[in-house]
């Protein structure tokens, strides 16, 4: 299969980088310590804005205040944080002004855990400060494709939760999913689901990008 873009948007979490251990620890802890069920606090956090899932799953409190908490916890918590297969390469083979990041995660700790992960630092992030509403508002990859001066249809989202995948079909981008997070039935809305980065291939046609992946499932 041959998707033909001008740009590549990632989610950042699931996608480059595996935090899954990270999170999950973070917010157990966070849900112990109010007396809620970590299980069900860590199925919606991923993908989603920390302070949107606090105000989900616990409206009385002061949102402001716990996601400062969260934050904090989730930048010192470094244990297990990895660039995913794939994703240095794929990174790599990307003109800096045709790619950026879109992520839930406050700017803070996106690039906490690219560093953590050792991929090279992006040119253009979009982070939860940057938007009025998260994913799965299609607002966070609409100021993607706003940063670097494309169309939305011109862009492809590579995403691996159902709130991004939400996000960018609201935006009118394709969207390849990667079932890391969850598995391929949860991720049936999006253009195409890989196995992993290191099944993708881009190579530059002309002015426009060509994503090459023999083994993208529809």
């Amino acid at each position: 299969m041959i998707l033909i873009c001008q740009a590549v948007l990632f989610d950042l979490d699931g996608v480059l980088v595996d935090s899954t251990p990270a999170v999950a620890r973070v917010w157990g802890k966070w849900a112990l310590a109010h007396g809620l069920q970590p299980e069900t606090i860590i199925a919606r956090a991923h993908g989603r804005r920390s302070i949107e899932t606090i105000r989900d799953v616990a409206p009385d409190m002061d949102a402001e205040q716990e996601n400062l908490r969260v934050e904090q916890m989730e930048i010192e918590d470094k244990d297990g944080v990895t660039a995913l297969p794939g994703a240095v390469q794929l990174l790599g083979s990307l003109p800096q002004d045709r790619f950026a990041i879109v992520t839930s995660a406050t700017r803070a700790l996106a690039m906490a855990r690219v560093a953590y992960a050792g991929l090279p630092l992006p040119k253009h992030v979009v982070s939860a400060d940057d938007v009025v509403d998260g994913k799965p508002s299609p607002e966070p990859y609409l100021k993607g494709a706003e940063l670097l001066g494309f169309a939305p249809h011109d862009c492809v989202v590579l995403e691996d939760a159902p709130a991004g995948i939400v996000s960018a079909q609201k935006a009118g981008m394709r969207v390849i999913a990667l079932p890391n997070t969850y598995p391929a039935q949860d991720l049936a809305g999006a253009t195409a689901i890989v196995k992993s980065l290191e099944e993708i291939e881009v190579h530059m046609s002309g002015e426009s990008l060509r994503l090459h992946g023999a083994k993208l499932l529809p």
